[in-house]
């Protein structure tokens, strides 16, 4: 999005998470986020009263963007059996062969508020059930979903034990689990 259309909390957000990757959760301050959107204080606290309100919007923000490509990438696939699951594992694919760095708004929220897993719990949980409903496997879409958020975990944390060859394999693994690549043509046979 170009700047001059963000909106006020979208700037604030935006400004927020820059800041945190670039300090770290626990120096996020609202004189810092405030001048990096622009604004002053006063217009940052009438968007966001408190800074634990701000982390809480970094949350939100977070399963919302998740959510939005998840479900247009469903829509590439028309909707049909298996498309949250490999709906799912594009999105992170995606995010993951860009080298997309984990929100660190997450962590900084966490850091301030363990409540504010909440929403990502509830967002998890229901996610985990529209797969399985979807799935033509539901232990499978299931072990699937534990895979990615594994995945997802080791690199909020830095603590990746795979290699990135490694993690992209296991990764084109799961999507072959449910739509397998093109079988190779059979090589016509000769007759004498």
């Amino acid at each position: 999005m170009a700047a001059d259309i963000l909106s006020t909390r979208d700037k604030i957000l935006q400004a927020a998470a820059e800041i945190t990757k670039e300090v770290g959760p626990v120096n996020l301050s609202l004189d810092a986020v405030a001048k990096r959107a622009g604004l002053s204080k006063g217009g940052l606290l009438y968007t966001f009263p408190t800074k634990a309100k701000l982390l809480e919007g970094l949350v939100e923000q977070h399963v919302s963007e998740f959510d939005e490509s998840l479900r247009r990438e469903e829509a590439v696939r028309d909707f049909g059996p298996n498309s949250v699951v490999l709906a799912c594992i594009a999105v992170y694919r995606a995010e993951f062969v860009c080298n997309e760095p984990e929100p660190s708004g997450i962590l900084a929220a966490i850091a301030n508020d363990p409540g504010f897993l909440e929403p990502i719990r509830r967002y998890n949980k229901q996610l985990l059930q529209r797969m399985q409903e979807n799935a033509t496997d539901r232990m499978l879409a299931m072990m699937v979903f534990l895979t990615i958020e594994g995945l997802r975990s080791l690199k909020l944390f830095e603590m990746n034990v795979l290699s990135r060859d490694e993690q992209v394999a296991a990764i084109d693994r799961l999507r072959n689990l449910f739509e397998p690549a093109d079988p190779e043509p059979a090589e016509a046979t000769v007759t004498a």
